[in-house]
């Protein structure tokens, strides 16, 4: 059997220590690490990291890509891989790193769902405001839609953060990098109203005394108390798309993208680390600018 835990275990405090990374970045990239040595396992091999060579990992790939597993999934495994033998090259615990080489399967771009202003207006509009969670949840949506916060960053929003004066909201997001993102006045009176009527009245749980959105019991919602949230009021609204609380932020993204906001704004609200990923917005109002000229153009 293959025992690389003294690597994987040095490997992880890099990744905490050093990249600063969150606690479910650092989960995958085990994961990533636990499948190269499920697949050592049952081929029979015991390497240490400095015998793997190209080759192996090649033999590698194409073991995962019999499993079933989709490009993307196998583009991700690659890339914690990579990351790792990047990390023993650094520490000098090898003198070559073998996955320099390995290419990535070839990705298809997928553009992401998006919804407009009138679908996010029919998911409020289901929102049953005489219940105390009705006033959080219109709270929750008009924050993600106002600011496109991620999930995590939406859970983990303090009173703190918000700035009523300035109409701001920090936020730490991924790599622990802090930002600073406009918030609407719809979204801050929807958080104020909640905060007045129903947060001032949850007595919350140790460690949440400064959190915007809790539960009846008094701690922070998970993430996917957000999803089913979400979910459920795309249902009602009668919306037959693929929603998550991610498509609330590509919502925010494309909205200022086809309203003609500059992309490298919209680069720094979001917190991408390159104008690329930024850049798939641009696809979007691309392909919604096909769809309004075959619609109304006489020769399309």
């Amino acid at each position: 059997m293959v025992n690389w835990n003294p690597y994987i275990k040095g490997f992880k405090a890099y990744l905490q220590l050093e990249k600063s990374l969150s606690k479910n970045s650092i989960e995958a990239y085990q994961r990533d690490m636990e499948k190269l040595i499920q697949f050592f396992n049952a081929k029979g091999l015991v390497p240490q990291p400095a015998d793997v060579n190209l080759a192996t990992l090649r033999e590698f790939l194409r073991w995962i890509t019999e499993l079933g597993m989709s490009t993307t999934s196998q583009a991700r495994i690659l890339s914690g891989i990579k990351a790792f033998y990047n990390y023993l090259l650094m520490e000098d615990l090898i003198t070559k790193n073998p996955a320099e080489l390995l290419e990535s399967p070839k990705l298809k771009r997928k553009l992401p769902e998006v919804l407009d202003v009138h679908e996010i207006d029919l998911m409020v509009e289901q929102i049953d405001h005489s219940k105390p969670e009705g006033m959080r949840n219109k709270a929750i949506i008009e924050t993600m839609f106002s600011c496109g916060l991620r999930v995590s960053e939406l859970v983990g929003l303090k009173f703190a953060d918000i700035s009523y004066s300035d109409e701001f909201v920090r936020v730490i997001g991924k790599g622990n990098k802090e930002r600073l993102i406009p918030i609407g006045s719809i979204a801050l009176k929807a958080i104020k109203l909640y905060k007045e009527t129903v947060r001032s009245h949850i007595t919350p749980q140790t460690g949440h005394t400064d959190t915007v959105f809790l539960n009846g019991r008094g701690k922070g919602l998970s993430r996917i108390m957000i999803f089913y949230i979400i979910k459920d009021l795309a249902k009602r609204a009668g919306i037959h798309k693929n929603i998550s609380p991610h498509t609330m932020r590509h919502s925010f993204a494309t909205c200022l993208v086809e309203a003609g906001a500059d992309l490298r704004a919209v680069q720094q609200m979001l917190g991408h680390e390159s104008i690329t990923t930024t850049e798939i917005y641009t696809h979007i109002d691309r392909a919604y600018l096909h769809d309004v000229i075959t619609q109304f153009h006489p020769r399309s």
